[in-house]
């Protein structure tokens, strides 16, 4: 996955470990937990922790983990992936706070009954997780499968939004 040469990060230390918040210009372009699958290398990205978007994004998400916020309230500037990856990000987007969809649920979504494996690649391909919330994908049985963060943090995510 390409990233904009703009693109810049900050370290962030949340109740689930640490994490790199990445921005450009026009918004927030990758959260990950450090380590997580599908990361892409950030060694050449300046650190920018005063960058505005930053600063809102972190911001946000001590509210988050502190309960006092459901909802992000941030520019987004997901990079890279395909247009069928995009279209699944953005159907992440409209899954609630508190609520859960299926990769199936997802496919039929996107237009695209047939790709729910598919669908599952776009999902761990996510640059931007919690804030655009793959954690809330559950398998067709509502088992909780496939989180890049690991699925510790799916179920404590999933646990903090009252959906488990």
């Amino acid at each position: 996955m390409k990233f904009h040469p703009s693109t810049v990060q900050a370290r962030y230390d949340s109740p689930l470990g640490p994490m790199i918040v990445a921005a450009t210009d026009t918004g927030l372009a990758g959260l990950w937990f450090e380590g997580q699958r599908h990361m892409p290398d950030t060694s050449s990205w300046p650190h920018a922790p005063k960058h505005p978007v930053l600063l809102d994004a972190m911001a946000q998400l001590r509210d988050y983990f502190a309960g006092r916020r459901t909802r992000f309230e941030l520019p987004l500037d997901l990079q890279g992936g395909t247009a069928f990856q995009q279209s699944v990000w953005h159907a992440l987007l409209a899954i609630p706070a508190g609520g859960t969809t299926s990769y199936g649920d997802i496919s039929q979504q996107v237009g695209r009954p047939a790709a729910v494996r598919a669908v599952g690649a776009a999902v761990g391909r996510n640059p931007v997780s919690i804030v655009v919330p793959c954690h809330r994908v559950l398998g067709r049985d509502g088992s909780l499968t496939g989180y890049a963060g690991g699925l510790e943090r799916k179920s404590a995510l999933l646990e903090l939004e009252g959906s488990i």
